[in-house]
């Protein structure tokens, strides 16, 4: 999203998302890139666990569906193993909490 660690930065990825059919590419790189930003901080301090693990769930969903899936399974070809690892793992926590230490645990 912002271009760091050798990304393409909003402008780049919008481009790359209008070449894939998402118009308009520069928002929806933004939402994009805002959804996995937020999902992932969420998750990472067990804060609002559901709510993070269905921003992560959704981009995981479209980044299958739009990108990985006519590759097959197998991320070795560009396929979508790593997104259905992310998608298990963010819909187990989600389901079975996101343990003791989370920020949820404290507030809730």
């Amino acid at each position: 999203m912002f271009g760091w660690f050798g990304g393409y930065g909003l402008n780049g990825t919008g481009g790359w998302f209008e070449s894939i059919g998402m118009k308009p590419g520069v928002t929806m790189a933004l939402f994009a890139g805002l959804a996995e930003l937020i999902g992932g901080i969420l998750f990472t301090l067990g804060l609002l666990t559901p709510l993070a693990a269905v921003l992560i769930t959704g981009t995981m969903l479209m980044a299958i569906m739009k990108v990985h899936a006519p590759n097959g399974l197998w991320a070795t070809s560009n396929g979508y193993e790593y997104n259905i690892t992310l998608l298990a793992v963010a819909i187990g926590i989600a389901l079975i909490g996101p343990g003791e230490y989370a920020l949820d645990a404290f507030l809730f």
